[in-house]
């Protein structure tokens, strides 16, 4: 199986709180530095269960650029997209004591990837086709995704996309978002439970994916818990269930997620 993502490939720098911020206090803390990106995790965990990966996607030509593309090629996922004169993007993610996080975001010039851009090449033999929600609602990435899509289809690969998060839907308007993916059709769509809210409640036709942190998810009605786990950092939880899933369905979905939960940073070790 080959697995095709579009959409980021950043900079993670995760920190993880042992102790509350406070204003003007130094607090005790574990950093990570890896990289990241939704659509570049899903391509690293595919690859880590087995699949062929292969990630599309945008990035600069600095030192963080470097890194990211460096550390993803190490996971033995293959790294296609231009690279051009600019900022690589970062994430910086603080994570609670208790594993819950947040996300400051800088996606430098991963939005910027233009449908004239593609290579037909980087989709050829694509079983499955994985878009980043980010990637449906910035442009010029936009037209990329949708040109992609339609590569990938016409090679008889499957769509999925992944929400992203629920604030993007709201500024990019749920109702926009939801009359794009009714023309994309993807097969699969992944989500949590604010952005299924944001959106509206799932689209019909596709397989619908409902991630539940702690409690595991439902997979188009099947709910099943989470696996049992220590928690270290949910960074990229979500992605690694997505690739699960994508390469071998709901169980294993949930082992990968459970995985990815007990350890630091949002890619496979």
């Amino acid at each position: 199986m080959l697995i095709c993502t579009l959409g980021d490939l950043l900079l993670d720098v995760i920190v993880r709180l042992a102790e509350p911020l406070a204003p003007d206090a130094d607090a005790v803390a574990v950093t990570h530095l890896g990289p990241g990106g939704q659509a570049a995790n899903v391509a690293a965990w595919a690859a880590t269960l087995g699949a062929e990966a292969r990630f599309i996607g945008k990035r600069g030509n600095d030192d963080a650029g470097a890194l990211a593309a460096s550390g993803l090629a190490h996971r033995g996922v293959e790294v296609c997209g231009p690279v051009v004169s600019g900022r690589t993007g970062v994430v910086v993610s603080l994570v609670a004591p208790g594993g819950d996080r947040t996300m400051a975001s800088d996606r430098g010039v991963a939005p910027d990837l233009c449908a004239g851009e593609l290579d037909p090449a980087w989709l050829a033999g694509c079983d499955r086709l994985h878009l980043s929600g980010y990637s449906l609602m910035r442009s010029p990435i936009d037209g990329a995704a949708i040109e992609a899509a339609g590569l990938a289809r016409a090679a008889g690969a499957r769509v999925s996309v992944d929400l992203s998060a629920w604030p993007v839907i709201r500024d990019f308007g749920p109702e926009r978002l939801r009359a794009r993916l009714e023309e994309l059709a993807p097969e699969v769509v992944f989500a949590n439970e604010a952005e299924e809210r944001e959106l509206g409640g799932p689209l019909p036709g596709a397989a619908w994916v409902l991630k539940l942190g702690a409690r595991g998810a439902c997979f188009d009605g099947l709910a099943l818990p989470a696996q049992p786990v220590a928690a270290v950092d949910a960074t990229g939880a979500g992605d690694a269930l997505a690739a699960g899933y994508l390469v071998g369905g709901p169980e294993l979905a949930l082992a990968t997620a459970a995985q990815c939960v007990g350890k630091m940073g949002a890619m496979p070790s």
